[in-house]
């Protein structure tokens, strides 16, 4: 049976979205630590496997991929176990327009704009960067709508089965929690917060809390 490696830092958003469908579809691997933020940045022989020095990267036998839309859904199709994207043209057209959300508005916002401005930075003394961090509770409540129109108060993110969005989603509202702005946010949204609710006592989650 193959053991596939999973290459970055477990403090890491996507790190933690791949390791999480590698866990709901039951496939044992192997994480292999690199950290992007080691001075110096990652070694150069990491490189090798994400030439923009992102994490994380997989390996899989012979194959080697990075970026980690491209690492889950690959996952989820070459391996056994439960799909965790839908089966109809519409519902994965959803779960991939959640799955952009979050990368492109929720990550940069609710991550580095709250929780790294808001928690992170003045946890390790550095200044919070006001104006950054303004900017982001302005776009915040725009992020959080958006999410809750489009779930529909289902039980999970595209309706009654968990899918890529929801393990695209959790790491980067887990850090979101975090912050003491969150709870008021999220919980505008009741359906957003019964999912949360849900999502973060699965075992995957509870499997890859971040330990640095």
């Amino acid at each position: 049976m193959r053991k596939p490696r999973l290459f970055g830092a477990d403090y890491s958003v996507y790190v933690r979205t791949a390791r999480l469908v590698l866990l709901e579809k039951g496939v044992d691997h192997e994480l292999v630590p690199v950290d992007v933020f080691a001075t110096g940045g990652p070694p150069m022989s990491y490189l090798e496997r994400h030439p923009f020095g992102r994490i994380p990267a997989f390996e899989d036998g012979d194959f080697k991929l990075y970026e980690t839309g491209a690492i889950t859904r690959y996952v989820d199709e070459a391996f056994n176990g439960p799909a965790l994207q839908p089966p109809t043209a519409r519902i994965r057209a959803r779960m991939n327009q959640m799955i952009g959300i979050a990368d492109s508005y929720v990550y940069p916002t609710l991550v580095w704009g709250i929780y790294v401005e808001q928690v992170s930075k003045p946890a390790s003394g550095r200044d919070t960067d006001a104006a950054r961090l303004d900017a982001a509770l302005e776009r915040a409540p725009t992020c959080l709508k958006a999410l809750a129109d489009l779930s529909q108060n289902s039980a999970w993110l595209c309706g009654d089965g968990i899918s890529l969005a929801d393990l695209h989603l959790a790491p980067m509202i887990d850090y979101f929690m975090k912050s003491p702005v969150a709870n008021d946010l999220l919980g505008k949204h009741s359906g957003l917060m019964s999912w949360w609710e849900r999502v973060s006592v699965r075992p995957s989650m509870l499997k890859t809390i971040p330990t640095s």
